[in-house]
């Protein structure tokens, strides 16, 4: 079977000897046998990572591996759609496990399907749970729903649907009698119905499992009777009621292994893939298993489950790893609480050469930058996803034009992800799938512009007023973005490069530009009031986000005689960092680099100016627009610039008195942190002075 996509950076999981073989026992697509790295006791195994990091991906292609030679199921927790108009007796868990069973059920290679007798008897007990005669319409809906459940009990008889009527007739006679509570009656009398129109004759023992039920005292029935009462009740008593649903489907799985036929004569384990699995739903699914194994019952089923929360409560005490450390095993030692049974492993991002490998795989004839791989890994963290969209973006581009493409360019573009859709616009793509559930795109994008929490307010009480009836709107985005594990700090209140590029590209362009980037100059004009009068450095990066170079040329130049030369070389380092005020899918050079060699342009010089005044001024805005330019996460580095910036500070350090060494080490090491793809050093050259 082919492989349907390459993942690159995650051979660990997916080799024919990686963490999934050895939990199921079969290599990845050609089903050969593998020895169990835990025996008859797998970890539920969690792959943990922010939003992009491929966790879907992963465990779709695990899917694909594995589809047709075990049982298998995938589901994600976050999209359990409600049937419509639903009894009480239909909720998110009992929807997940009837779709998990039906997914369970299909014959795969050298096995028989699996049937699912034990989960049907449950789900069809809690199915009439709020039941009334006046309402049949309903419990005939909610009943024909178990008929794909059944139908892994008896195809025919299942799918058939004629034993609907005959519950309902019971049904109707059992509530006109019942003096019990009702729930408990309905169950006995849907139950009763289906064990005598759909089970056979061995189907119908797997009703003694319920036997083992809160109060059922080894009865069946009893036990039925006591779960649809549970499960009417809510609160604690529906939790027992849900696990108890579990357990079901997992004793039917493992029956389907060890049951009356000889062991040995399914190969590998069954598999449950559990996206989204930080989400209540997952862990109302997992921890019952977790329970019982911690009791030290066994089950047959493999769980690989994703989270996007690493330090999830239902994480608190799992075994924690990298994904390259799983490649050739991966212990898991069990303790006393239950979630020591989980194995989380965290996803990795993908280094330098898997992201010159994904662009590869697109531009075949290599006609991209040698560098534009690079500048995207820097800008993505390495984030598969981004990676990802951003090399087919740029396999998509003309050949001629490849060599062009910046970091920014592809931001800018359009890529078709399937044949029978249209192009979809990169950065939307990208930001809808990145950012938090639940957050507005635009009240983002003008928080984006924030250097931190406090000038972050001040945009929301002048910008979004109105946003949000909840509280302060930059305080309800800072949460979200805890909440969601991106990272803090770095002198941004959107600290990731990839997200902060994203909601910014927003803030320029949503509007096509017109009139005159009004939203992008509206935000940054109202930072560059809030920050004063006094030549800041934050007021100084506001000026250059709103296109205005020369008054930060003046201002490093007045400050370039001081005695503090590192603390004005992270003057110019702060300033630099100003997002750029790009036009909408500009072609050509950046126009930086004129300006930054000397070829362009960069505006009048300031009245009265001396020759030696003059030549640092022309000096430093060529510096300033360098360092700009080749710190931008946006643009690509230029080897003439890096160059022209190095000859510039060399320069600088024989007119300064006393700063001269760390000018010259400027000099030296700010072209190397640029070609090693790192943030500029203060002091030069220490790595602890980014």
């Amino acid at each position: 079977m082919a492989v349907d996509r390459e993942l690159y950076g995650r051979e660990a999981v997916l080799d024919g000897s990686g963490l999934a073989a050895r939990l199921t026992g079969l290599t990845p697509y050609s089903f050969a046998a593998v020895a169990y790295e835990h025996g008859d006791d797998p970890p539920v195994t969690v792959f943990t990572g922010g939003r992009g990091m491929g966790k879907t991906a992963l465990l779709k292609q695990v899917r694909n591996a594995y589809r047709g030679g075990t049982p298998l199921a995938l589901l994600d927790c976050a999209h359990i759609e409600p049937p419509l108009d639903h009894g009480p007796g239909w909720n998110p868990l009992t929807g997940a496990l009837a779709e998990l069973a039906v997914q369970l059920s299909p014959r795969v290679l050298s096995a028989r399907p699996v049937e699912f007798p034990r989960l049907s008897l449950g789900l069809a007990a809690v199915a009439v749970t709020g039941w009334s005669q006046e309402d049949d319409d309903r419990a005939r809906r909610d009943l024909q729903r178990l008929g794909p459940v059944l139908a892994t009990v008896d195809e025919a008889k299942g799918a058939a649907g004629t034993w609907v009527s005959k519950v309902l007739a019971k049904l109707a006679a059992s509530a006109a009698e019942a003096t019990a509570p009702l729930a408990g009656v309905l169950a006995e009398a849907t139950v009763e119905t289906l064990l005598e129109e759909v089970f056979g004759r061995y189907q119908r023992r797997s009703k003694g499992w319920y036997g083992a039920y809160r109060n059922a005292g080894g009865r069946g029935e009893l036990g039925l009777h006591q779960l649809a009462v549970d499960f009417e009740l809510g609160g604690r008593r529906r939790e027992e009621a849900e696990g108890f649903l579990v357990g079901a489907l997992v004793e039917d799985v493992r029956r389907a292994y060890v049951g009356l036929t000889r062991r040995g004569t399914r190969r590998g384990r069954p598999v449950v893939l559990l996206d989204n699995a930080h989400l209540p739903l997952g862990r109302r699914l997992v921890e019952p298993v977790l329970r019982d194994r911690s009791a030290g019952r066994r089950d047959q089923l493999v769980i690989l489950a994703s989270s996007r929360d690493r330090d999830h409560e239902g994480l608190r005490r799992a075994t924690r790893t990298r994904l390259p450390e799983v490649a050739h095993r991966a212990p898991c030692p069990r303790g006393a609480d239950i979630t020591s049974g989980v194995l989380a492993v965290e996803l990795t991002p993908l280094s330098a050469a898997h992201t010159r490998a994904v662009f590869d795989r697109y531009d075949t004839a290599g006609r991209t930058s040698a560098g534009l791989p690079r500048a995207v890994h820097r800008l993505t963290g390495g984030r598969p996803l981004a990676v990802e969209l951003l090399g087919r973006a740029a396999g998509g581009v003309r050949a001629a034009d490849r060599g062009g493409l910046t970091p920014g360019a592809l931001l800018d573009l359009a890529v078709e992800l399937r044949e029978d859709t249209a192009p979809v616009p990169v950065a939307g793509t990208l930001l809808a799938e990145l950012l938090p559930r639940g957050l507005r795109p635009d009240v983002a994008a003008v928080l984006a512009a924030a250097h931190d929490e406090e000038s972050a307010r001040v945009l929301a009480r002048t910008r979004l007023r109105g946003a949000s009836v909840d509280g302060d709107m930059a305080l309800l985005v800072r949460d979200a973005l805890r909440e969601d594990g991106w990272a803090e700090g770095g002198g941004r209140f959107v600290a990731d490069p990839l997200l902060r590029a994203l909601l910014l590209h927003r803030l320029r362009f949503h509007d096509a530009g017109a009139p005159e980037y009004a939203a992008w100059r509206a935000v940054h004009e109202t930072l560059h009031r809030h920050y004063g009068p006094e030549p800041t450095p934050h007021r100084l990066r506001q000026e250059l986000a709103l296109g205005r170079t020369e008054e930060t040329v003046t201002e490093l130049r007045l400050a370039f005689p001081g005695p503090d030369i590192l603390g004005w070389l992270e003057r110019l380092r702060c300033v630099a960092s100003a997002p750029y005020p790009r036009e909408h899918r500009r072609t050509g050079p950046d126009p930086r680099r004129a300006v930054a060699l000397g070829e362009g342009p960069g505006g009048p010089l300031p009245d009265g100016l001396d020759a030696d005044a003059t030549a640092l001024h022309l000096c430093l805005r060529r510096l300033l627009h360098a360092v700009w330019l080749l710190t931008d996460p946006l643009a690509l580095p230029d080897d003439d610039v890096v160059e022209k910036l190095a000859h510039e500070l060399r320069q600088l350090s024989g007119r300064h008195l006393t700063g001269t060494s760390p000018l010259w080490d400027a000099a030296t090491h700010w072209p190397r942190d640029i070609r090693a793809w790192r943030g500029l050093t203060v002091p030069p050259g220490r790595e602890d002075g980014v």
